[in-house]
């Protein structure tokens, strides 16, 4: 079995010096930190590609796989390594069709056994349960229990991310559940981003 990853997503403003602090994460997180996802709202594509492209090079440089929230179209211009799809975002046979076979595709499958199966039909090449804890990044009402991931990684291959609030704190459980990936942003960006990848990497390596 992978060691857990981190699969950092992104706080929704990345402007200003948060170029910077992606780098010194991610140089933090060597063989952790191997996602990243691009999450922005309410801005057009223009200016959401003209954020992504600096970080999208950062990514590149560090062999880290760059992600697209939500958007087909934006993933497709960027020429993205992966998409992640929420369960209102369209279908993953769609985005495959659209984006190429090469193209990662995540689906939030939120509490669900019967989506992330689906999902692994649709032909998704990982699956997000979540969220386990309180998160102040996006509200939700779903709360899967640690079993979800202990079903999953032990009748599929696909790989599953935990979301959620999750903390170095509080992660120990889902890594011993199996959760291939922890995605995590607030714990990391709303402080010392290096500080919490580090905090992070010690718990994934006494798992």
């Amino acid at each position: 079995m992978t060691d857990c990853q981190l699969y950092l997503i992104s706080p929704l403003d990345v402007s200003g010096d948060f170029p910077q602090r992606l780098e010194r994460a991610l140089d933090a997180g060597t063989g952790i930190a191997t996602a990243f996802q691009f999450r922005v709202k309410g801005i057009d594509q223009h200016e959401a590609a003209k954020l992504a492209e600096p970080l999208q090079a950062i990514c590149a440089a560090r062999d880290v796989a760059f992600i697209v929230n939500d958007d087909v179209a934006l993933a497709k211009r960027l020429n993205a390594d992966g998409v992640h799809l929420g369960q209102g975002d369209g279908e993953p046979k769609d985005a495959r069709e659209e984006l190429g076979r090469d193209i990662q595709i995540g689906v939030t499958c939120h509490a669900s056994k019967h989506l992330a199966m689906e999902a692994g039909e649709a032909g998704a090449d990982y699956v997000a349960f979540g969220a386990f804890f309180d998160s102040t990044t996006k509200a939700s009402e779903h709360r899967p229990d640690l079993e979800v991931l202990e079903w999953w990684s032990t009748l599929f291959e696909i790989p599953c991310v935990a979301i959620g609030g999750i903390t170095p704190e509080n992660c120990k459980p889902l890594i011993d559940a199996g959760a291939d990936f922890l995605a995590v942003s607030g714990s990391v960006w709303n402080g010392d981003e290096v500080a919490a990848i580090k905090a992070f990497a010690e718990q994934i390596g006494t798992a």
